[in-house]
């Protein structure tokens, strides 16, 4: 009975606010927003070139329907769909399998085991290519255009309106991806994704920052935080492509949506969006901050490590579809090695990075990610997929787990301890990947084909890698040296406050390591 009484006395609501001061619940919040951006981003990667081919498809049958027709009453024009294989003949105004209806092939040419799944030409499906990346680079493009405003706004209101703004954004966005049958509705949809992620990104990462002020621990919840993006990256692809097959476009859409509306609703109860709390002291301008050459070579590991998956994206699902006749499941689930890798090396080298360097960490994971990437197109079928894509998930993990907490670090190091602008510029670094990489590489997909955008893309990638030596000592200003020094020696015995909030530090690591 006690239990029961205790039960009935619990109030969630009031719990939730008793606790909205709990790093953890910050972390756990900032997790979910990061999950969620992250399946919106990548569960529209398998279902996008088959929807956009259906579409166009559509309209090709709809005007040689609508067309004069030359041909006596009794002849037809068969068209055949360059994806699923159908035969939709003009003239009577049926479909049919091509399997039932029509021998495409010579007399004994035998047909591979697969060839229902095989598109017929493949020009089509090459022209989608531009199409494609252009509607994929849209939201990173957006992105990077809003994070040099997002990241000052934070420093003047505090992080907590522009996290909730990120998440009212990305709901109108995931309704619109839902209803949308158009190309040009997804790409407003996409564009809006854009402005909705730069808020959630830059507000979650630089309130981390600020609340987990000690440099291992700020890494470890950073770590934890990017496995959010980690797991919706991990389930965005195959969650989608199955959903696609099975559902339909809508349905994965709408579990989005609801979703969206758990993590606005825990948003609304702990952070209490509507108050308003800036710095308590001006940050570093976001010019100065783009001029130091640390900020600068840390900023460019992101771009490059995911410009490369930012290429693939677009392009393998459509390369699958010409060279191994992929199924519409098949497309996203080749993903999947990817994004658990991803998962295994942000929640690794969370921590790990800091022990052995994070400069080194992320020298190595652009060095693999590199490698990783040249050895794609040599696959052959869907299985020989899994290891360069596990490789590429794995180091690409690395260089974001070392990367994202050493811009905090080096603000702290060199600069104003502010975060806001200094993970704008990580966030556009990020968005600078995912816009070049989409948008160019349909293009030179299209034009040189998709194993020679791979060799570029590994080879800039292992090119750039040595200028994470410059990481390993930074220089800094003496007296921060000290106060950082000070800060985390003893860490494990005091009390800090963060924006008026008052953390205790029992979890806390006693001993601190050399930032190497």
């Amino acid at each position: 009975m006690g239990g029961l009484d205790a039960l009935r006395q619990f109030n969630l609501l009031k719990w939730l606010r008793e606790e909205r001061q709990s790093r953890k619940l910050i972390l756990f919040i900032v997790f979910v927003a990061l999950l969620l951006d992250n399946m919106l981003l990548t569960v529209v990667v398998p279902i996008i070139p088959s929807y956009l081919y259906t579409l166009d498809e559509s309209t090709d049958v709809l005007k040689n329907n609508t067309a004069p027709k030359q041909d006596s009453p009794a002849s037809f024009q068969s068209i055949v769909s360059l994806y699923d294989n159908t035969v939709r003949l003009s003239g009577f105004n049926t479909t049919a399998r091509t399997t039932d209806l029509l021998p495409l092939t010579p007399t004994g040419t035998q047909l591979p085991p697969n060839s229902t799944d095989c598109p017929r030409s493949t020009n089509k499906l090459i022209n989608e290519n531009v199409k494609v990346g252009m509607l994929f680079a849209s939201k990173a493009t957006v992105q990077l255009i809003t994070n040099p405003f997002v990241g000052p706004i934070t420093n003047r209101i505090g992080y907590q309106l522009p996290i909730f703004a990120g998440f009212c954004i990305m709901f109108i966005s995931t309704i619109m991806f839902a209803f949308s049958s158009s190309y040009a509705l997804l790409f407003v949809a996409r564009s809006l994704q854009g402005v909705g992620s730069s808020c959630s990104s830059v507000a979650g990462m630089g309130m981390l920052a600020s609340v987990y002020t000690d440099d291992e621990e700020r890494g470890h919840a950073i770590g934890i935080a990017l496995g959010g993006l980690a797991l919706g990256v991990l389930v965005g692809p195959p969650f989608g492509s199955v959903m696609y097959e099975f559902v339909g476009k809508t349905a994965p859409f709408l579990i989005l949506a609801f979703l969206a509306l758990f993590d606005g609703a825990l948003q609304l109860f702990i952070l209490q969006p509507t108050k308003v709390t800036p710095e308590s002291q001006k940050g570093t301008p976001l010019l100065t901050l783009m001029k130091d050459p640390y900020i600068i070579i840390a900023a460019g590991a992101i771009c490059f490590g995911n410009m490369a998956i930012g290429m693939m994206e677009p392009t393998v699902p459509i390369w699958m579809m010409e060279t191994m006749c992929a199924r519409k499941w098949q497309l996203g689930v080749a993903f999947l090695p990817a994004s658990i890798s991803y998962l295994i090396g942000t929640n690794i080298f969370g921590t790990f990075a800091h022990k052995m360097g994070r400069w080194l960490c992320a020298l190595i994971g652009m060095v693999v990610v590199g490698i990783s990437v040249i050895c794609v197109p040599f696959a052959r079928d869907i299985y020989g997929l899994i290891l360069p894509n596990f490789g590429v998930g794995f180091a690409i993990g690395m260089v974001d787990s070392s990367m994202m907490p050493i811009m905090g670090y080096l603000v702290d190091l060199r600069h104003v301890s502010v975060y806001g602008s200094v993970y704008a510029i990580a966030d556009v670094a990020f968005c600078l990947g995912f816009a070049i990489g989409p948008s160019i590489g349909g293009s030179i997909a299209e034009s040189i084909g998709f194993p020679w955008l791979m060799t570029i893309i590994g080879i800039v990638d292992i090119i750039f890698a040595p200028l994470c030596i410059f990481l390993r000592n930074p220089p800094g200003q003496e007296e921060k040296i000290a106060i950082l020094m000070d800060t985390n020696c003893s860490m494990k015995t005091r009390s800090y406050s963060t924006q008026g909030a008052y953390y205790q530090g029992e979890d806390m690591d006693p001993e601190y390591d050399d930032y190497d």
